[in-house]
């Protein structure tokens, strides 16, 4: 082997040893780079793990919640069937003008819990049909005793889950079967009662649904709803229905509720002798007229399908809005003057229906 061969195989193994050496470097240097980026990605993980970000939880409305099906029970509001039983319970009651001047309730009632003692209602009376077109509104199971026509009439066409005490109601005392019953204490026809555990028990028998999906018909918001100094002072309210029969609302800033008045007297619950109070009053102006139905009975008609001009009333104060109902099972839309939706307090809620041109006042 001369030298120049010697020498050229010198040069080239010189040349792989630098090449090898090069990729070495690349490979580790490869290597300790993804080695940093796992380090940095493990240590960030770490990180957020020992420092979660906590959610915000979402305050449940107490008043309307679960999904048990609305009971609306007919409540007699003659002097003589006052003090009624169970106002307070309910969510939500509906007070409209009837024949003769005076009015008649319809109390809303939703996930009692009856597992224990039973809830009476009452007195209860027949059904009218103005008073449907709120029922069918809040999906709700619609408890009476007696129907005018038009009520029978409503009943049939729009496949209301009718319970009519008539077929229930003894006509005696209370016993451990009574569905309906009469009370002693007062006179026929303001001494008929049910209770809620005997809506549900004729329910069964009659397979209605006692679940229902619908959404309230009222927005109410978790956070107290309180309104501006400018707004209008409500801590006294009058609400005449006719010559008969006049409500007023009483404001008790420490309790932030208002105590009901009918017939000049405070309302008190026939069984716990508690007053009647609210969180909450919606006013609205709708007009009335008498019906022409052959039997002379001044039964009465209701345009509730309108734009009715109407107030909010809560903790001390009240805005005006606009109560927006389309048709029969389509629920009411309460809205400010802006045109939006009104935030409805957590709590129960007195709506009263009165004739358009009752002389509403407030103090």
């Amino acid at each position: 082997m001369d030298k120049q061969t010697k020498i050229l195989i010198v040069v080239t193994i010189v040349i792989f040893m630098a090449l090898g050496a090069v990729l070495g470097i690349k490979v580790y240097n490869k290597n300790k780079s993804g080695q940093d980026v796992k380090t940095e990605i493990k240590e960030v993980e770490e990180v957020a793990e020992e420092e979660p970000v906590p959610e915000k939880k979402k305050e449940e409305i107490k008043i309307f919640q679960g999904n048990d099906r609305p009971i609306a029970f007919m409540i007699d509001n003659n002097v003589n069937a006052q003090p009624q039983s169970a106002l307070n319970q309910a969510y939500l009651v509906y007070e409209i003008i009837v024949e003769g001047g005076e009015s008649r309730l319809m109390a809303l009632f939703k996930g009692v819990d009856v597992s224990g003692n039973d809830v009476t209602v009452g007195p209860i009376r027949s059904a009218r049909h103005y008073f449907i077109d709120y029922a069918l509104e809040n999906d709700a199971i619609y408890a009476h005793l007696g129907q005018s026509p038009q009520a029978e009439e409503y009943i049939k066409n729009f496949n209301v889950s009718d319970i009519n005490g008539q077929i229930y109601d003894t006509g005696k005392a209370r016993t451990g079967t009574s569905l309906y019953w009469r009370e002693k204490s007062k006179k026929a026809p303001h001494n008929a009662y049910t209770s809620i555990k005997s809506i549900l028990e004729i329910c069964q028998k009659k397979n209605y649904k006692t679940t229902s999906n619908k959404e309230s018909v009222l927005h109410y918001v978790a956070e107290e709803v309180k309104f501006a100094d400018t707004a209008i002072s409500a801590s006294k309210i009058s609400i005449p229905y006719g010559t008969n029969h006049t409500v007023q609302y009483v404001y008790d800033e420490a309790k932030g509720r208002y105590t009901r008045y009918s017939k000049g007297k405070k309302q008190v619950d026939e069984q716990t002798g508690e007053d009647v109070t609210t969180k909450n009053i919606i006013v609205t102006f709708i007009r009335n007229t008498t019906l022409d139905d052959g039997e002379g009975k001044g039964r009465q008609e209701l345009d509730n399908f309108t734009n009715a001009k109407g107030y909010y009333i809560t903790n001390g104060k009240a805005i005006k809005i606009t109560c927006k109902k389309q048709n029969v099972g389509g629920q009411t839309k309460y809205v400010d003057e802006a045109g939006n939706e009104i935030n409805v307090n957590d709590g129960n809620t007195w709506i009263n229906i009165c004739p358009i041109d009752s002389n509403v006042t407030f103090e």
